[in-house]
């Protein structure tokens, strides 16, 4: 009998001391959220620093609703900027990963690695001239005299629409990077057999590429999603009508200028995260499926 326990601990200790080790890492990494949630429930008088540890005597939900009535309009701002800006940065990167993994012209080895530049251009370095940049298009659409109806459509300083153009430029180097590798990993010979049909190279993309680019768009579509929808810099710098400002600015100022209601800020904390935290639970098989896919070539 201790002859079979001694070979069971052999064959299966070093698994049983991995998975209790997993487990203390997680409670550990998990210690923030769970701050988080119980803070959130709390009323305002049980909400301080000496008590943060202890679970609420009477849980309630009415942090939760005054941030939600706090945040409500800066959620719908939220996505008016992260979808579309996800939209077409994960499209332009799909074209220009194609072009550049496909249809090799003079120039495309030096044009690559200029775009992937773009990755390591810190914000804080063009805040300046960005802004300028932003200013002039507003400018430009002053001279051009573009009804009042259209001049939230045009990319300007202070509009949703200039924070997600920022965002679409932003966000191409590293689509395309994705996009390019995985494309790499497509023969071309389906390329090779779409033009002897007499597809040009905007049928290839259409009929051959697009539709065998699912897993990169869920990997580029989640990535774009979840960091758009998290930044802050761009969001409080590039919009001045606090209407407009997404739910990370609205998020920030929750905070009152003399008494910091922490459970309400808490609750907002949580309600700012739930998008990005349900498109991970319900999407994160396609986004492990999209990074092995382009994982190997051949």
């Amino acid at each position: 009998m201790k002859a079979a326990r001694r070979q069971w601990w052999l064959r299966h200790g070093s698994r049983l001391g991995i998975y209790l080790a997993l487990l203390a890492a997680s409670a550990f990494y998990l210690l923030p959220v769970y701050v988080l949630v119980v803070t959130s429930l709390k009323p305002y008088a049980e909400a301080n620093l000496a008590g943060m540890w202890h679970l609420p005597s009477a849980p309630s939900l009415e942090s939760f609703l005054r941030a939600f009535e706090q945040l409500r309009p800066h959620f719908r701002n939220s996505f008016y900027l992260t979808i579309p800006a996800t939209l077409l940065s994960s499209l332009l990167g799909s074209i220009n990963g194609y072009v550049l993994s496909k249809w090799r012209f003079r120039g495309s080895e030096v044009l690559f690695p200029i775009m992937l530049f773009g990755m390591f251009i810190p914000y804080q370095s063009i805040l300046i001239p960005l802004v300028q940049v932003l200013q002039k298009v507003n400018a430009a659409a002053e001279v051009l005299r573009i009804p009042s109806a259209l001049r939230g459509l045009v990319p300007g300083y202070g509009s949703i629409a200039g924070l997600a153009f920022v965002h679409i430029v932003y966000g191409i180097p590293i689509t395309t990077l994705i996009f390019r590798n995985y494309y790499a990993t497509v023969p071309n010979e389906l390329v090779e057999a779409a033009k002897i049909d007499g597809a040009n190279i905007f049928k290839v993309y259409r009929w051959v590429l697009f539709p065998l680019s699912m897993p990169a768009f869920a990997v580029v579509m989640i990535w774009q999603f979840t960091s758009i929808w998290n930044e802050f810099l761009f969001a409080v710098i590039l919009t001045q009508n606090p209407a407009i400002r997404p739910v990370t600015v609205a998020l920030y100022n929750l905070a009152g200028s003399y008494i910091v209601e922490w459970n309400v800020q808490m609750a907002g904390a949580l309600l700012a995260a739930l998008p990005t935290l349900l498109v991970y639970i319900f999407l994160g098989r396609f986004f492990m499926r999209g990074l092995l896919a382009g994982a190997l070539k051949g």
